[in-house]
């Protein structure tokens, strides 16, 4: 049985929903064990366990989270080439365009010498008034489908033996 972790952080509930819902989708999949982590919860230990990951995290001040980037810091170097040519992909929950904690994710990726199986999910919610920002998100079904979808393709892909 192969894994596939989904690590994530959410200040605002956006990015949970985006991750519950990839791993609804890839939980769908034969074969697949999904583990669903809270960036805080997550450990050297889980990432050299899995086969395969998704990393999920809200854009804030244009970048990722500092707590998905709190999770890269604690792992990065105990997991350093002992991941390589393993597939991720990414979801990000952005107030505007969420392309800075992509490039940041793909960074960080690219030194672990993880594949990128499929371009950035970016769902944006248009938040950029104080108000607006700090309130719960809330996504509509259509992004929810998406996120579903890409948890069920990258689950897929493992099981087949594709990445």
């Amino acid at each position: 049985m192969k894994t596939l972790l989904i690590v994530f952080h959410s200040a605002t509930g956006g990015t949970q929903a985006m991750a519950e819902a990839a791993a609804h989708g890839a939980g769908r999949e034969e074969g697949i064990r999904v583990r669903l982590l809270r960036a805080p919860e997550a450990g050297p230990e889980d990432v050299l366990a899995a086969d395969g990951f998704l990393f999920a995290t809200p854009e804030m001040l244009g970048n990722m989270a500092g707590l998905m980037k709190d999770f890269f810091d604690r792992c990065f170097y105990p997991a350093l080439e002992r991941l390589n040519g393993r597939p991720y992909a990414t979801l990000i929950c952005a107030g505007s365009d969420g392309t800075g904690a992509a490039r940041q994710v793909a960074r960080i990726a690219t030194g672990w010498r993880l594949r990128e199986v499929a371009e950035p999910l970016i769902t944006c919610v248009h938040a950029q008034t104080p108000e607006r920002i700090g309130a719960p998100k809330t996504l509509g079904a259509e992004d929810l489908t998406r996120c579903e979808e890409a948890g069920a393709a990258l689950a897929a892909g493992l099981a087949m033996g594709v990445f």
